[in-house]
């Protein structure tokens, strides 16, 4: 059985919906990043969000949910 490519999850920023469309490996990673910091996934989303909006940074925030794994695996970030 094969696993959907991508998994679109909603998720409330700032009061509005939004969609998130995310591989299943990396919604499991983000659960388990907002686990160890006390967090919901929401929660962690929002920061992330929050993040994004304050720099210079205009990736999309499916993709800067991705980098934002990528450097807490890496270490590079809490």
């Amino acid at each position: 059985m094969t696993r959907p490519s991508l998994l679109k999850r909603s998720v409330v920023i700032a009061g509005h919906a939004t969609s998130v469309s995310l591989e299943p490996e990396f919604w499991e990673a983000l659960r388990d990043l907002a686990v160890a910091d006390g967090l919901s996934v929401a929660a962690l989303i929002r920061q992330i969000d929050q993040n994004l909006a304050s720099s210079s940074d205009r990736r999309n925030l499916s993709s800067a949910i991705r980098i934002y794994i990528l450097k807490r695996l890496q270490g590079r970030t809490k």
